[in-house]
């Protein structure tokens, strides 16, 4: 396992950074991640509730789930590396009144230091980021509240993954910035499973999340053999 200190890459930060001023442009560079937030938002919201929970964002980014979760009615802390994008967050959330605390802190530290302190932790498209994800599986399993739920989507490793998420979604329909993804840093679902059964907790569901580029529209549901979003929960005992 990697530390924390290690468990991060230089040239990903670097790619967030640059998009900074874009995260809240829906029409952006990050269009489809502003498109997917509903779907995001929805698949947490129908498995946990969320009116006066303490929930952590980690890999918040910029916080479109940080605050969609915040007018939600959840207590909001995110976390993340790229300080030009905590800075668009905070920008955003005072526009929108809303009291998000922000920190520019790795997953590892700051479970370390609120170990247990959260009803709900979500993880978004950060796990194929980072050199040592299962590092961060555990930390956020380290975060939660024992009968908690922690959240997390990625993109699965396969040939389909690899022809829709890298050569069409970033090379031909131009949906997200190309070199957004490496193939080779792709999770499959059943490698995601076994990383959250070795953290302590119980995976609950694993939903595929599809998009149709000929009407735009995004569903949830059906295979996880590219996006997918995953459900676990840890127990109140171990």
């Amino acid at each position: 396992m990697s530390d924390a200190a290690t468990n991060r890459d230089p040239a990903e930060l670097e790619k967030f950074t640059a998009l900074a001023q874009s995260w809240w442009d829906p029409n952006g560079p990050l269009k489809t991640l502003h498109e997917i937030n509903p779907l995001r938002l929805g698949y947490v919201a129908e498995r946990t509730p969320l009116q006066g929970r303490r929930v952590l964002d980690v890999g918040c980014g910029g916080g479109l789930l940080s605050e969609a979760l915040a007018k939600s009615g959840a207590d909001v802390v995110g976390i993340d590396l790229a300080g030009a994008g905590l800075a668009a967050a905070r920008a955003h959330a005072e526009v929108e009144g809303l009291a998000i605390d922000y920190f520019e802190e790795d997953a590892e530290t700051h479970a370390a230091r609120a170990s247990g302190a959260y009803d709900v932790v979500t993880c978004m498209e950060l796990l194929e980021h980072v050199p040592d994800p299962a590092a961060i599986v555990t930390a956020c399993a380290q975060a939660v509240k024992p009968g908690g739920a922690v959240f997390f989507s990625t993109i699965s490793r396969n040939l389909k993954s690899f022809v829709l998420a890298i050569v069409a979604a970033e090379h031909v329909l131009r949906l997200v910035p190309r070199g957004t993804h490496e193939y080779a840093r792709l999770i499959r679902p059943s490698e995601l499973a076994g990383w959250c059964r070795a953290s302590g907790l119980n995976v609950s569901d694993i939903s595929g999340m599809h998009y149709n580029p000929l009407t735009g529209h995004h569903r949830l549901g059906g295979r996880p053999d590219v996006n997918y979003l995953c459900h676990t929960i840890r127990p109140m005992r171990p």
